[in-house]
C-alpha cells in the first residue's frame, strides 16, 4: 500500500499531444522544486507529520463508524 501506483485515468490523453503533456509534467517538476526551495527544510518534516496525523485522525473516524455498523449485529 505504500508503493505508489501509476496514474491510469488520463482526461486529456488524445486531446493534448504527449509531447506537450511532457512539458506540463516537466513544469510542475520544476514548479514544484522551486517551492521546496523557497520553504525552511524543517517544513516539508512538519508538513509530513501533520499529514500523517490527519490522515491517523480519518482511519480512526472510519474505524469507529465501522465498530457502531457492527453493534446490532453484535445485539441480536
Amino acid at each position: 500500500m505504500a508503493e505508489q501506483t501509476a496514474r491510469t485515468h488520463k482526461p486529456f490523453e488524445g486531446k493534448i499531444s504527449e509531447e506537450t503533456r511532457q512539458h506540463f509534467r516537466a513544469a510542475r517538476e520544476e514548479f514544484h522544486k522551486s517551492i521546496e526551495g523557497m520553504l525552511p527544510p524543517e517544513f516539508a518534516e512538519h508538513h509530513r507529520k501533520a499529514r500523517k496525523e490527519m490522515l491517523l485522525a480519518w482511519r480512526s473516524i472510519i474505524d469507529a463508524s465501522l465498530e457502531r455498523m457492527e453493534e446490532p449485529k453484535k445485539k441480536a
